[in-house]
């Protein structure tokens, strides 16, 4: 899957049926299940990668929500779902474009950790 949208459809269509969207575009989420309390990050990669990257500052905010956090990847070799409640988290700091996809590539410094594909769910 090349974009979220289609992300969003593929686990509403086959997994969670009552998967909604946020009605503020600004969110922290990307997507929210009311009957499983379970909010979710999706992301749409381009390429494989053993490790995804997850940003502090993006879990800080999900994982304060009080409520179950997916962190939900697709890549050219399916969709891998990780449970972020359930992780250890070594943070390190790396210098990173400041957007991903939009104009501004300056990079700036950001705190990341590394999530083993292994320590997803692949749906």
């Amino acid at each position: 899957m090349r974009y979220e949208r289609e992300l969003f459809a593929y686990i509403k269509d086959n997994y969670i049926p009552d998967l909604v969207k946020p009605t503020d575009k600004y969110s922290a989420f990307d997507a929210y299940s009311p009957k499983h309390n379970t909010v979710f990050e999706l992301k749409c990669r381009r390429t494989h990668y053993p490790t995804l990257i997850l940003e502090e500052m993006k879990y800080s905010k999900l994982a304060s929500l009080g409520c179950n956090v997916r962190y939900v990847n697709s890549t050219p070799k399916g969709v891998f779902s990780f449970n972020l409640m359930k992780l250890d988290y070594d943070w390190v700091d790396m210098k990173m474009p400041k957007q991903t996809d939009f104009s501004n590539t300056n990079k700036v410094s950001k705190k990341i950790a590394y999530l083993n594909i292994n320590d997803s769910v692949k749906i």
